[in-house]
């Protein structure tokens, strides 16, 4: 008799399902597997969130779903990255205003976003 709770390997399965949901900035879907309980703050081998593979394919409109959801704006991955500073690194403005509005810290990760927009010419997003 199945109580509903998926086993690891199907949780695994589920996991890898929404990461490639955030990286492919399928917002719908991905908003459907948060809302029937997947956390919005769900990380892979190399802790990169949810959050942070949106961010970085720069799919602006799910990285505010996903912060309206309660996504970490400052959640770091293991090679201590931010989803704002990996906006700015490519160039995804509308993803780095919307992490700002969503309170991101700029001092945080290696490099800081601070860092990552004057390195790539980003400083106009940052505020003053």
């Amino acid at each position: 008799m199945n109580s509903g709770a998926l086993t690891p390997e199907q949780t695994e399965r589920v996991v890898a399902l929404a990461l490639d949901l955030a990286r492919a900035g399928d917002t719908a879907e991905l908003v459907e597997f948060v809302e029937h309980g997947l956390p919005v703050n769900v990380t892979d081998a190399q802790t990169n969130s949810l959050l942070m593979l949106a961010a970085y394919h720069g799919h602006a409109d799910t990285v505010r779903a996903l912060l309206r959801l309660g996504a970490d704006p400052d959640l770091r991955n293991a090679r201590d990255q931010s989803p704002v500073a990996g906006a700015l690194f490519k160039g995804a403005d509308d993803v780095a205003v919307a992490l700002l509005e969503a309170g991101a810290d700029l001092d945080t990760g290696t490099p800081t976003a601070r860092a990552a927009a004057s390195l790539f010419g980003r400083e106009h997003l940052l505020p003053h």
